[in-house]
C-alpha cells in the first residue's frame, strides 16, 4: 500500500511537523479523515533521515495495547499474505525494522498456532532486487494444488515509485515456518504496467483463484491515467509463473480515486462456513455463493465493499442493486481500520478478516518518541449475512480463550441520565457484550431529510452521547476516567424516517478521549446498523478495549467500528467502565458479561 500523490512532503522547505499539520487541517476541512489510515507520504522526508534520529532510545509503552498484535516497535501498516501452512498460522506485514515512520519496508514474519499468540520470525521479504529495489510492498499469499504458498507483492523499481508485481515462493515447502523465499530473476517481475496503466498507480496483488477453464485469476489495484475511476485490473496465468492482462478489468467504478489493496473472495449464500477463494457455485450440489470485492480507497483512507454476482466465463464482477458502489457504499469498519486481508483457514472452515488500525496521534514527533506506531486489529471470522446485502463480522473464537474474571449484570434498567460503572474487571484491557432492551420506539427522534443519509460520522457528531435524544443514546462509556473528564462512548440511537420506518445510528465518538487532544485526531466514528427492532426491541453491542484501541461490534457484527485513542487519565487501573442511558426512553441492560484480558505472547 501508499500513494505517493497526495499530501507529499518531500518537495517542501516545511518542517516535517508542519508539514503534517498541514495536512491534518487540510483533511480536516474538506471533510477527510485525515490521518485515520494515514499513507506514508507524510514521512515521505523521514525515510532519507538516519535511523538514530528515527529510532527513540526507549519505548513508551502507556497506551500500547495488550492483546493485539504488534511487533516490540516500530512502525508497522499493512497486514499482508495471511495463510495457514503445515499447521502455523502466518502473518506477514509491512515493516520498518529502523524505526516507528513509514518507510524501509519490509514484510515482517510472524507464526502463530491460535491467532492470539505470534512468535516473530525473520523477515520474509525486502528490497534485494532490481525489480523490488526501491520497495517492497503490499501483496497476497496464494495456496496452490498440493499445499504450496506462493506470495505476489508489489516492488518499486526507481525512486519515481513505479510499480510491478512479482512473485515469491519458499525455499523449503518442508518447513512449517517458511522461512526462507525465494523470488526468481527470471520471471520476475510476472506484471508490468503497459501503456494504459499509471505506472505510480498500480498495486496490492490479490489472491489468486482458479478458475474451472484451468486458468489463474489475481487482481491489481489501479486508477484510470489522471482520472479518479478506480480498477481492478485483471491478469490470467496458466502456470502461475507467466501473468498476461485480460482486455477488460474485473470491475472499475468512476469517482473513487485509487483502489488499493483490493480484496475478492466467495461467500455462502446460507450459512457462516467459509469457503476456498477459488470455490464457485451452483453446480453439482456446489453451495450457492456470491462474491465480495473490497477496495481501499486512498482518498478517503477508508474501505468499502460491494456484494455481487461474478461473471466467470465473461470474468466481470457486478455489484448487487443493494450495494452502492463508491464513497456512500458499506464498509467493513465505520473507523480507524485500512488494508484489510482475508484469507481462508482450512483448519476451522471460515474466512478470516486481518485490519491495519492506524495511530491517531501522528505527527512525526510522537511516533518517534514512542518508539511503535500501528496495529492489526483483532482478526475476525467473517461471512455473508441472512438477507445477503451486507457482510457479518465477529472476533475469532480464540480470542476468548484470554478472558479472565467475568462480570455479569441482568436486567438492570437505565432511566434517562442515568449511568451504571461495571467494575471487576481491568477496564483498560477488556472484552464486553452487552443486549439492551426497550419498551416502545413511540419517542424516536425524527430523522431530518437535509441530513445525508449515507453520512453517519457527521450525524453522529451533530447528535452525540450526551444530546439527549428519545430512544438512545445508550451504550458503554469506554476508557472513562472517574469523574468523565474524558471518555469513549460507544452507543445507539435510534430515529424515525419519512416513510415511518426506523433507522439505528452506531457511534464510538473520540471527541471527548483525552483531555490531551491539541495534536490528535479525535473523530465521531458511526454507521448505520441494518437491524429490525419492531419485533423485538433489543440490540447488542460487543466492545473489545485495548488502552488505545476499541474495537465494537454492533447486533451482532453487523455494523463494526474501530476507534484509535489516548486518555490522559483513563490509562491503567485509572481507566473505569460505565453503561449509560441519555435517551427518554426506559433502557434495560438485560445481560452484560465482561471480562478482564490477559497478555497472550505477541513477539
Amino acid at each position: 500500500m501508499g500513494s505517493h500523490e497526495k499530501h507529499n512532503c518531500v518537495w517542501t522547505i516545511l518542517p516535517l511537523w508542519l508539514c503534517a499539520v498541514s495536512f491534518l487541517f487540510l483533511a480536516a476541512n474538506n471533510g477527510g479523515p485525515a490521518t485515520v489510515g494515514a499513507s506514508h507520504d507524510v514521512y515521505n522526508m523521514m525515510n532519507v533521515q538516519s535511523s538514530s534520529r528515527a529510532t527513540p532510545h526507549s519505548i513508551n509503552h502507556i497506551h500500547r495495547t495488550g492483546y493485539h498484535f504488534q511487533p516490540s516497535r516500530n512502525w508497522i501498516n499493512d497486514p499482508n499474505g495471511p495463510m495457514y501452512y503445515k499447521g502455523w498460522y502466518h502473518l506477514f506485514y509491512q515493516y520498518n525494522p529502523n524505526g516507528s515512520l513509514w518507510g524501509n519496508i519490509v514484510w515482517a514474519h510472524s507464526v502463530s498456532k491460535d491467532l492470539i499468540n505470534w512468535k516473530p520470525l525473520k523477515p520474509a521479504i525486502y528490497p534485494s532486487k532490481p525489480f523490488d529495489k526501491f520497495g517492497t510492498w503490499s501483496g497476497s499469499a496464494t495456496i496452490r494444488p498440493g499445499n504450496r504458498p506462493a506470495i505476489m507483492y508489489t516492488g518499486i523499481v526507481d525512486d519515481k515509485q513505479s510499480q510491478v508485481q512479482n512473485l515469491a515462493y519458499p525455499a523449503d515447502y518442508n518447513d512449517p515456518y517458511l522461512q526462507e523465499w525465494v523470488k526468481p530473476d527470471h520471471i520476475n517481475p510476472i506484471a508490468v504496467p503497459d501503456s494504459t496503466i499509471n505506472q505510480t498507480a498500480f498495486r496490492d496483488p490479490t489472491t489468486a483463484w482458479l478458475g474451472r477453464d484451468g486458468r489463474w485469476r489475481m487482481l491489481v489495484g489501479g486508477k484510470r491515467g489522471g482520472q479518479r475511476r478506480g480498477i481492478a485490473f485483471l491478469y490470467w496465468s496458466r502456470d502461475f509463473l507467466k501473468w498476461v492482462k485480460a482486455k477488460h478489468p474485473l470491475h472499475s467504478s468512476d469517482g473513487t480515486g485509487m483502489w488499493e489493496c483490493p480484496d475478492f473472495f466467495p461467500v455462502r449464500v446460507q450459512g457462516t462456513a467459509g469457503l476456498d477463494t477459488s470455490a464457485t457455485g451452483g453446480e453439482n450440489g456446489a453451495a450457492a455463493v456470491k462474491h465480495v470485492l473490497k477496495v481501499s480507497l486512498d482518498e478517503t483512507r477508508y474501505e468499502y465493499y460491494t456484494v455481487g454476482e461474478y461473471d466467470e466465463g465473461k470474468d466481470r464482477y457486478t455489484p448487487d442493486n443493494s450495494s452502492v458502489d463508491g464513497w456512500n457504499g458499506l464498509r467493513f469498519d465505520y473507523g480507524n481500520f485500512y488494508a484489510s486481508k482475508t484469507f481462508f483457514d482450512p483448519s476451522k472452515n471460515r474466512r478470516i478478516l486481518w485490519g491495519w488500525s492506524n495511530e491517531s496521534d501522528s505527527y512525526p514527533e510522537d511516533l518517534v518518541n514512542k518508539g511503535w506506531a500501528g496495529i492489526q486489529a483483532i482478526p475476525r471470522t467473517i461471512w455473508l449475512d441472512p438477507l445477503g446485502k451486507q457482510v457479518v463480522q465477529w472476533p475469532i473464537k480464540e480470542v476468548e480463550a484470554i478472558r479472565h474474571n467475568k462480570v455479569e449484570l441482568k436486567n438492570h434498567k437505565l432511566k434517562m441520565g442515568e449511568k451504571i460503572e461495571i467494575k471487576g474487571i481491568t477496564p483498560a484491557q477488556a472484552d464486553v457484550e452487552v443486549t439492551f432492551t426497550f419498551h416502545s420506539l413511540d419517542k424516536m427522534e425524527s430523522f431530518d431529510p437535509n441530513w445525508n443519509i449515507y453520512d453517519a460520522q457527521k450525524l453522529c457528531g451533530i447528535r452525540g452521547s450526551t444530546v439527549q435524544g428519545g430512544v438512545g443514546p445508550f451504550g458503554l462509556a469506554t476508557l472513562a476516567s472517574k469523574n468523565m473528564e474524558e471518555f469513549t462512548p460507544v452507543s445507539f440511537r435510534v430515529f424515525r424516517t419519512q416513510d415511518d420506518t426506523h433507522k439505528v445510528l452506531m457511534c464510538s465518538d473520540a471527541t471527548t478521549s483525552t483531555l490531551n487532544n491539541t495534536n490528535m485526531y479525535t473523530p465521531s466514528f458511526a454507521g448505520f446498523v441494518n437491524v429490525d427492532l419492531t419485533k423485538n426491541k433489543k440490540i447488542s453491542l460487543r466492545s473489545l478495549i485495548d488502552h488505545s484501541v476499541v474495537e465494537s461490534f454492533g447486533a451482532g457484527g453487523k455494523t463494526c467500528i474501530t476507534s484509535r485513542v489516548y486518555p490522559t487519565l483513563a490509562i491503567n487501573d485509572g481507566a473505569h467502565l460505565f453503561a449509560f442511558n441519555n435517551g427518554t426512553e426506559l433502557v434495560t441492560i438485560e445481560t452484560l458479561t465482561a471480562w478482564s484480558m490477559v497478555n497472550p505472547k505477541i513477539n
